[in-house]
């Protein structure tokens, strides 16, 4: 019997089906659908009743239907918070009807309408992430946090409770409020802003703060043919304020434990009558203590946006954001004790730093210019160009040594040992100047059409960046010494004894940095979303080109590759799908080998199937997914680095494996939740490393990861406005970031959290308690070479009480 080839079947198939289609003489429908105060009403859902043929609205309220067979039909508009519009219609062969459509709803009482039905749900993903497809339909794990979830949770940056409101995700390895280095299934996840890669080192970016952030976007899996070079793990991609066009603003005061202290404002409106050039103004300043001594992270930002409407095709936006960061220096959050006493040996207050050292400062400046065409309803062109320039001037603290320690010595001016006893610490400060230039642009074409009955939604288009960093380490200086070091049972936080640094400015960071890094690249990608039998079925097939050059303190490599994806998506109704994906990444790495090998880019692929369900008309939704990464030639610390050695190894290949719950929405009248679980697993399966077996354990996640957040807020009657929060964070199988396991491991973590709100015409006063159990909760990891656990302790008890007005 001759074999029948798959491909040759479904060849035959598409063949047979536009033989059918031949001949046939079709019609279309296109109109504008507008809001009662003439604004383009964009995202509403246009349908011929109990048909296929179905559109949406783009950002201009346009919409198109083609190839509709004649006949008569009803058609529906419908939309959260509208009155829906039904309107019967008699299509011909060959006729364009044009149908505009006014609704009763402004667009001020469409958005109030849509934040109060859905809080914390989210449909549709953003322009900066591509795709014109429902979060519903998107055959991958994506989870889209709220810019309501950020307010009533009173998140202020990146790095503050974000994570909880995603499977999976922890920062086991704090940075304070510094870098977020989020870990997601086994790695940590690119940093993105508005679709734009933010990585330019291991160190960055800068945490955003969330007074010009709208939402935000947490991809699981690589999906670098749409988002640039990216870790198989995942990215998130943080989406700033536009303007809305709408009128409107608030102001925010906010104050609480540990001198916290913050105001914000955020202006949205109208710059001419008819509404063509918009804008929106977002302003913050917080000064913030620490539950530590003598520590402080103080912020200000400055975030102008600016859009111009050229016709109802086309818009212009520019957007700058400025971000301040005086703070104290990098490192003082953590503590350090010997191998004898394990972790969280200390008060949950104490703190190694100096109090004298000059503060770190940071200038984090990013300037975005997007453009926007529409050509008809179903096709669309974007280009948008960006500039990163990142400045740090400051210290890091690090120990030279801690105690039980001794040492030999050949140098006649110091005694032939020196020694240190339990709780003794030579504390040590580094100069850590740092700047970082980035220019990356991005064109995209979006596209609809169909061919017979097969629907497509095609997207291509090219990646173009350039990024460096530099730093000066080279310097340091030992607070204490052996004579007079630093006891943590008796510490002393006078002059120490080896005075204050005075480090050598005088010459250019680029003649005192150790070396620049620097990667290129050019890439272009190409994907198309086959929609088949009315759309239930949906075939993605994608491919990207990616070429980079990268230097990494003088080693310059190029190399180039070709990261395909495949993901198959089927309803098996109208809010139930299953999904896979077959994904590959290919990203640069930076490091330092010690045999001076050449640091290649890490690739890997990904393997994830998934079911996903919107209930009870969209109001929440769960998704479960589960996942097997392979990662090769990545990158980690060298195990037998020493005191002041940053060298790094390539460790072989390892693989992730895990699976994720995820819930969200409003599950009663006035009750919305959050919950997740995330079971994750990483191991070698190659090492290149004799310190490192095949099947140990990779650092940097944890084992279990549960959250859960409940909000009620009353609807009716006397307590109308009245709104309760309850939510808590369990982590269990933690493990550190380093290779030295030490003897101790770290316990697992509950921190719960709540709060109280009320909120009357324009005014919402909002409480929230953090770590109300008052428990002892840190992360931390064991140094071998200093034969030392280290450990970052988070706030006890705390709270948070703050006023919103809306004018």
């Amino acid at each position: 019997m001759k074999m029948i080839y798959p491909h040759k079947l479904i060849s035959a198939l598409f063949f047979l089906v536009s033989l059918n289609m031949m001949g046939q003489n079709f019609g279309k429908i296109t109109g504008k659908i507008t809001l009662s105060d003439n604004a383009p009403a964009e995202s509403i859902a246009i349908a011929l009743k109990n048909t296929r043929y179905n559109t949406t609205t783009n950002f201009s309220g346009q919409y198109e239907i083609k190839n509709i067979k004649p006949g008569n039909y009803i058609i529906s508009i419908n939309g959260i918070g509208i009155q829906a519009i039904t309107e019967s219609i008699s299509i011909q062969a060959n006729q364009t009807i044009t149908k505009n459509f006014k609704l009763s709803e402004n667009k001020e009482e469409l958005n109030e309408v849509i934040i109060k039905k859905n809080k914390y749900k989210q449909n549709n993903p953003s322009l900066s992430l591509r795709l014109n497809t429902p979060v519903l339909e998107i055959p991958q794990n994506v989870q889209i946090i709220s810019g309501q979830t950020l307010k009533d949770q009173q998140i202020t940056s990146m790095s503050d409770g974000v994570i909880r409101n995603v499977s999976g995700a922890v920062r086991l390895e704090h940075w304070g409020d510094l870098y977020a280095n989020i870990t997601m299934r086994g790695s940590q996840i690119q940093a993105f802003r508005n679709g734009f890669n933010v990585v330019s080192s291991f160190w960055g970016p800068l945490t955003e703060d969330m007074s010009f952030v709208d939402h935000i976007e947490f991809v699981k899996g690589p999906a670098g043919f749409m988002l640039s070079s990216g870790d198989p793990a995942g990215l998130y991609n943080v989406v700033t304020k536009k303007p809305t066009g709408i009128t409107k603003g608030e102001a925010s005061i906010m104050g609480g434990s540990f001198d916290f202290y913050r105001a914000s404002i955020d202006l949205d409106g109208k710059l001419d009558k008819k509404g063509k050039l918009l804008y929106r103004f977002n302003a913050m300043a917080q000064n913030k203590g620490s539950h530590r001594h003598f520590e402080h992270n103080d912020r200000y930002v400055i975030a102008p946006v600016i859009s111009y409407q050229l016709d109802d095709k086309t818009k212009i936006t520019a957007e700058y954001n400025y971000q301040r960061a005086n703070m104290t220096e990098v490192g003082s959050y953590y503590i350090f004790g010997p191998t004898n006493d394990g972790y969280g040996t200390m008060p949950i207050d104490f703190t190694m730093t100096q109090p004298g050292l000059p503060d770190t400062k940071i200038n984090d400046h990013s300037a975005y210019l997007l453009f926007e065409h529409n050509f008809n309803p179903n096709w669309k062109l974007t280009a948008q160009t960006s500039y990163f320039k990142y400045l740090q001037q400051g210290y890091s603290s690090w120990p030279s040594a801690v105690g039980p320690y001794s040492i030999d010595t050949n140098d006649d001016n110091i005694p032939d040992t020196q020694v240190l006893d339990s709780g003794e610490i030579i504390r040590n400060v580094g100069i850590w100047d740092a700047e970082s230039n980035m220019y990356l642009g991005q064109l995209f074409l979006n596209g609809k059409f169909n061919t017979g009955n097969v629907s497509h939604k095609v997207l291509g288009g090219i990646d173009l960046g350039s990024k460096d960093y530099m730093a000066d380490w080279g310097q340091s200086h030992d607070l204490d010494t052996f004579e007079d070091p630093f006891n943590v049972s008796n510490p002393d936080y006078g002059t120490p004894a080896n005075g204050l640094p005075n480090f050598d400015r005088s010459k250019p960071l680029k003649e005192r940095a150790g070396g620049i890094m620097n990667s290129e690249y050019a890439a272009g990608y190409i994907q198309d979303e086959l929609g088949f039998y009315e759309n239930k079925i949906r075939l993605t097939l994608a491919a990207r080109y990616t070429w980079l050059s990268q230097t990494n303190w003088g080693q310059t490599i190029e190399d180039s590759h070709i990261t395909p994806r495949a993901g198959l998506s089927i309803s098996l109704t109208p809010s139930t799908a299953i999904y896979g994906l077959y994904d590959q990444a290919f990203t640069p790495q930076s490091g330092i080998i010690k045999n001076g090998d050449a640091v290649k880019p890490l690739t890997g692929n990904n393997v994830e199937i998934g079911i996903k369900k919107d209930w009870f008309n969209g109001s929440w939704s769960t998704t479960l997914s589960a996942y097997s990464i392979l990662k090769k030639n990545e990158l980690t610390a060298d195990p037998e680095n020493t005191a002041g050695q940053n060298y790094s190894i390539v460790l072989g290949e390892k693989r992730a494996r895990g699976f994720e719950i995820d819930i969200r929405g409003k599950i009663l009248e006035g009750l919305n939740i959050i919950a997740n679980y995330a079971f994750t697993e990483s191991v070698v399966n190659k090492s290149n490393v004799e310190s490192i077996k095949v099947g140990t354990i990779v650092p940097g996640y944890s084992k279990h990861t549960a959250n859960s957040w409940l909000n009620y807020t009353v609807s009716n009657g006397k307590l109308k406005g009245l709104g309760a929060s309850v939510g808590g964070t369990f982590l269990a199988g933690r493990q550190t970031d380093t290779w030295s396991t030490g003897l101790e491991k770290l316990p697992n973590y509950f921190k719960m959290d709540g709060g109280l709100s009320y909120e009357t015409g324009k005014l919402k006063f909002t409480a929230n308690m953090f770590n109300i159990l008052n428990e002892y909760l840190y992360s931390g990891s064991y140094y071998s070479y200093l034969n030392a656990y280290y450990w970052q302790t988070e706030a006890p008890r705390n709270v948070r009480v703050g006023v919103t007005y809306k004018f």
